[in-house]
């Protein structure tokens, strides 16, 4: 597909009339290797799938990468996909296994920032702006284990229910609440005695 999918395909390559088309119809013109449909599935998940990988990964400046070998592997074969309805979840589970691919081949590198999270915090009479709190809990989500930061991710930065997520990570439903038991345990030992609190700011928007 040429310079591959430079994949944030604009908005003007895809036909108007294909915008509306649901994932099922899109799937098959791409199976028929029609660029334009493709796009249009590109245009409309790239959004999901990057801030995926971005948590996932840290930040980490190989996020674009990830993602445009995320719709790589679907391009290869779009026919893969049984139901049109998994489709995200396909896309959020191959992105997954690719950043955790990429973290294995990756030196260890130290997250500082995640080690003693609560280093620096403004005053218990200040107030926690915003910005701090997503930092803060960014830099403890990012030194969980992979599999918890998923679950984490699915289920409470992209608002997936567990049945869902559990989909997508190909778990059972039981297996991913013992993953997110355990991503909240492991939140509050990172995040200190004020743990509850920034997520509950984080949570709310406050």
């Amino acid at each position: 597909m040429g310079a591959v999918l430079a994949i944030r395909v604009s908005e003007e390559l895809a036909a108007q009339d294909l915008q509306g088309a649901p994932d099922a119809a899109l799937l098959e013109a791409a199976a028929r290797r029609d660029q334009k449909a493709f796009g249009v599935l590109v245009s409309r998940y790239y959004k999901d799938v990057y801030r995926v990988v971005w948590r996932l990964n840290g930040g980490h400046a190989d996020t674009d990468d990830v993602t445009q070998e995320t719709f790589m592997r679907l391009w290869a074969n779009p026919g893969q996909l049984r139901e049109a309805k998994a489709l995200k979840g396909w896309l959020l589970r191959v992105a997954s296994n690719l950043v955790m691919d990429r973290y294995r081949q990756r030196p260890m590198e130290e997250i500082e920032a995640a080690e003693h999270v609560t280093d620096g915090r403004p005053g218990a009479d200040a107030e926690v702006d915003a910005k701090y709190v997503a930092r803060v809990v960014d830099g403890a989500v990012a030194a969980l284990p992979e599999r918890q930061k998923l679950a984490l991710t699915l289920v409470h930065f992209e608002q997936m229910s567990n049945i869902a997520a559990a989909a997508a990570m190909e778990v059972s439903v039981d297996a991913l609440e013992s993953l997110l038991a355990r991503a909240r345990r492991g939140l509050k030992e990172k995040l200190g005695a004020d743990g509850r609190h920034l997520l509950g700011m984080m949570e709310t928007g406050q």
